[in-house]
């Protein structure tokens, strides 16, 4: 395998054509489930195995094979409190094609076992591509094995990333990431979407889209579609402006200029900009103060928060700030809002007693 020296990974050529095992099955997943894995991760992405391996929804495992893996095999607790049982100890990692990590809630992500570690390493040593789903990148990371590899996290997790892990530079504004033989998604949905996207690459287009079309999913999303993030009543299906939209709603408390918005994104301030043109009929920055502007009401009709704490949460420069474009953008004062939400709310609570 050609490994890039200094960078800890291997080229994507290398994992491209990396197929050691001699499974009769086109395509063979190992999975290690952390502590409180994401129970909705993982079986999004069984299910587009189990529903590609057989004809129709019978469930053999002929073209696609998959093992849940562990150092003891005791039943392992989901998140939700639903219990996996591992079907086979840790051995050979060079048997599969790809090792998918998946994570679990963020507040017990101590890391793997040493077990698991250990594992992992041998199969990046072997070339043996590794997936993190969910909060399973971070996993990977605390493991030493995401350096200079991208990460996926979901737009949700995105302060926690950037607040615990140093070195790695996460990516939210797409829902998964293939990066040679290191693949990230952001979890959820989008785990079959990462799913289908290796079962197209290993046993055919028709069995990824037949597996999404039982799950009741559209057409699988290939790696650039944006995450939707957080809500806002700005509407568009073009893409470069739902990831730029995604980028400002992360960075609202700190905007960006378009110009440095343009270069996150890879693409020039002039294409960004006739982009927003085409798919909004506003410029980007007139789109960032909408959506800066919509999440300070949300914040001011539903916290108890000072219109002065809002204007820093949002990225204006001060209290007054703030109140002269919220006026220009809603004809009202932030103080108006709030007392018309509190008046809405007692009306309401007096009508359900």
């Amino acid at each position: 395998m050609d490994a890039k020296v200094g960078e800890g990974r291997t080229s994507s050529a290398a994992s491209a054509v990396y197929k050691p095992r001699k499974s009769t099955a086109r395509l063979s997943v190992g999975f290690i489930l952390a502590k409180r894995f994401t129970l909705c991760a993982f079986a999004n992405f069984v299910d587009v195995l189990r529903l590609a391996a057989d004809e129709g929804d019978r469930s053999r495992p002929i073209m696609c094979n998959w093992n849940v893996l562990s150092d003891t095999m005791s039943a392992i607790p989901s998140s939700s409190g639903v219990s996996v049982q591992p079907n086979e100890r840790l051995g050979d990692p060079t048997k599969f094609d790809y090792l998918v990590v998946v994570g679990g809630v963020m507040d017990d992500l101590t890391g793997l076992g040493s077990a698991y570690v250990s594992y992992l390493t041998r199969a990046a040593a072997a070339g043996v591509p590794l997936i993190g789903l969910c909060t399973g990148g971070f996993l990977l990371h605390k493991a030493g094995l995401m350096k200079g590899y991208r990460c996926c996290v979901s737009w949700f997790h995105h302060a926690d990333f950037l607040e615990q892990f140093d070195g790695l530079d996460p990516v939210s504004d797409q829902i998964f990431i293939d990066d040679g033989d290191r693949l990230t998604c952001s979890g959820g949905a989008s785990s079959a979407h990462l799913a289908a996207y290796l079962v197209e690459r290993h046993v055919g287009r028709a069995q990824a889209s037949k597996s999404l079309h039982i799950m009741i999913i559209d057409d699988a999303l290939r790696p650039e579609k944006p995450q939707p993030g957080v809500s806002m009543d700005i509407s568009t299906r073009d893409p470069m402006v739902m990831r730029a939209l995604l980028l400002m709603q992360q960075n609202i408390d700190t905007p960006l200029s378009v110009a440095e918005l343009a270069k996150r994104m890879g693409h020039s301030k002039r294409q960004l900009e006739r982009h927003f043109r085409s798919a909004l009929g506003a410029s980007p920055q007139a789109a960032f103060l909408q959506i800066r502007l919509s999440f300070a009401r949300h914040l001011i009709e539903t916290t108890d928060k000072l219109v002065a704490a809002i204007a820093v949460e949002c990225g204006f420069c001060d209290s007054s700030h703030l109140s002269r474009m919220f006026r220009q953008r809603f004809d009202m004062t932030p103080q108006e809002v709030r007392r018309q939400a509190q008046q809405s709310a007692s009306i309401g609570q007096a009508q359900a007693a």
